[in-house]
């Protein structure tokens, strides 16, 4: 336990614990949490309580492009004002965040839910692309815009997205070296991103 379980009641060290787990909180922002709660109100914490569990319970992947959402299909699929010949492939639901706030693009998404990363034993089949191709075989698609990460893992992940699409003569391309070598697009800034859509580059 992250607290002295001698100086600190069991309730108090648990949930420090558990806020230590979470990504970028450490034990000193895990315990301003945890007693920030116990200072709160019994309503604040309760909502809390609430939209975590929902966060579980009320969530689900879209059956089309694997997106995390609380309708089927997601919101962006079912927009009849998108531009349906285009896909931008992702490689988590949080990537779709920065991209959509740029205003810029207009089109489809896919969520691979990770990248080829044979060090951690993840390979293609871990990956959502038997949803991507079926979804290619309709001929609708004119564009696949592979938007995986700027690192070995992203850039891996696209050559073999490449080598695949390749056959089905759809336009394949990638966005642009506004983002630089090893960045994440979830910490992209609006701008660079916009530029990167724009001067996305074939494959």
């Amino acid at each position: 336990m992250s607290a002295d379980s001698t100086s600190t009641a069991e309730p108090i060290g648990r949930l420090i614990e558990e806020f230590s787990k979470l990504p970028g909180i450490g034990p000193k922002s895990a315990q301003r949490l945890t007693y920030h709660l116990l200072r709160a109100p019994a309503s604040e914490v309760s909502a809390l309580a609430d939209a975590i569990r929902n966060l579980k319970e009320k969530l689900a992947l879209c059956s089309v492009c694997l997106n995390i959402t609380d309708s089927d299909p997601c919101t962006i699929c079912r927009d009849e004002e998108r531009d349906h010949s285009k896909i931008c492939i992702v490689e988590e639901p949080i990537d779709i965040l920065p991209l959509e706030r740029t205003r810029k693009y207009k089109g489809l998404y896919h969520v691979l839910h990770g990248v080829i990363a044979p060090t951690d034993g993840i390979g293609p089949d871990e990956l959502k692309i038997k949803e991507l191709l079926s979804r290619l075989n309709d001929g609708m698609v004119t564009e696949v815009i592979l938007a995986t990460n700027p690192n070995l893992e992203g850039e891996a992940t696209a050559m073999y997205l490449q080598r695949l699409i390749a056959p089905l003569d759809i336009k394949i391309t990638r966005l642009a070296r506004g983002l630089p070598y090893g960045a994440d697009l979830e910490y992209a800034d609006d701008v660079t991103l916009s530029r990167a859509l724009e001067g996305r580059q074939e494959m």
